[in-house]
C-alpha cells in the first residue's frame, strides 16, 4: 500500500503539468485515423521541430509504413541527413551540452511528449505564443509562462500580439495575458493554422503510442471473446449442476 501512495505523489507534478494549471485547455480534436494529417503534422514536426526535438524511440521506417509514406519519398523529403539509413531512430544532432548552453536546457524528447502533457495541452501550447520583448527569444507562452522555447512556428502564424483581460485577486485588479491575435503576417490563416498545429498534435499522439488503434480494435475482439466465454460457461455449468438441483 505504501509503495502505491508513494507512486501517486511521484505521478502528481506530471498531471498538474498535464493539466495545463489553471489555464483553460482547448479541444485538439485529434483523429488518428486520419492519415493525411498524420502525414502533414509528420512533415510539420520534420520541417519546424526535429531541428531540436528527437522522437527517439521511433524509427523513419516505421513511421513511413504506419502513415502510407513510401520509402523513397520518406528519404527525400523526410530525413534531411543523407547518411541516415531510414531503419534508424529518429535523432537529431545536436549535442546536449550544446542545446544546455544555447537554449538553457537540452531541449526534451518529444517521442512521448502527447502521452505526459496532453494532446489538448500541446493543442493550446502551440496556439498561445505571443511577442514578449523581455523574453530571450521575445516570445512568452500562456500555458507555460517564461518559456524558454522560440515561437518556431511563427511563419506559419504570424507574429502573435497579446491580448490583454483583468481579473480580481484579493479585491484589486490584475492586468493579465488571456489570448493571442495574429498581425496577419503569416503564411497561413488563423485557421490554417489551427488546423495544421492540430495536424502536428496528431503525429506527436501517434508518435507515443503508434499501435492505439491496433490496441483498441483488439479489445473490443477481446470483450466480444469474453462476453462469448461467458455465455459457454454459464451453459456449462448449468449443465453440470441440472441432476444435482
Amino acid at each position: 500500500m505504501k509503495k502505491w501512495i508513494v507512486i501517486l505523489f511521484a505521478m502528481l507534478p506530471s498531471l498538474a503539468m498535464a493539466a495545463g494549471g489553471n489555464v483553460h485547455l482547448d479541444k485538439a480534436g485529434n483523429d488518428l485515423t486520419d492519415t493525411a494529417s498524420l502525414q502533414r503534422g509528420a512533415q510539420l514536426f520534420m520541417n519546424y521541430c526535429f531541428g531540436c526535438h528527437s522522437t527517439q524511440y521511433q524509427r523513419y521506417e516505421r513511421v513511413a509504413t504506419d502513415l502510407g509514406i513510401p520509402a523513397d519519398l520518406m528519404k527525400e523529403n523526410l530525413i534531411f541527413d543523407p547518411q541516415t539509413k531510414i531503419g534508424q531512430l529518429m535523432e537529431n544532432a545536436i549535442p546536449d551540452k550544446s542545446a544546455a548552453k544555447w537554449f538553457g536546457a537540452p531541449p526534451p524528447d518529444l517521442t512521448l511528449v502527447a502521452r505526459v502533457r496532453g494532446v489538448d495541452w500541446l493543442y493550446t501550447y502551440l496556439r498561445s505564443f505571443y511577442a514578449d520583448p523581455s523574453r530571450p527569444f521575445g516570445v512568452n507562452n500562456i500555458v507555460f509562462p517564461s518559456v524558454g522555447m522560440p515561437h518556431v512556428l511563427e511563419e506559419l502564424q504570424g507574429t502573435p500580439d497579446p491580448v490583454f483581460g483583468t481579473h480580481l485577486v484579493n479585491g484589486e485588479e490584475v492586468k493579465t495575458v488571456v489570448s493571442t491575435k495574429s498581425r496577419g503576417n503569416g503564411e497561413l490563416s488563423t485557421g490554417e493554422y489551427d488546423q495544421a498545429v492540430r495536424d502536428l498534435v496528431n503525429f506527436l499522439e501517434y508518435s507515443g503510442e503508434p499501435v492505439k488503434l491496433e490496441r483498441q480494435s483488439m479489445g473490443w475482439w477481446v470483450m466480444a471473446f469474453l462476453v462469448l466465454l461467458t455465455i459457454v460457461v454459464v451453459a456449462l455449468k448449468k449443465e453440470y449442476w441440472r441432476d444435482v438441483h
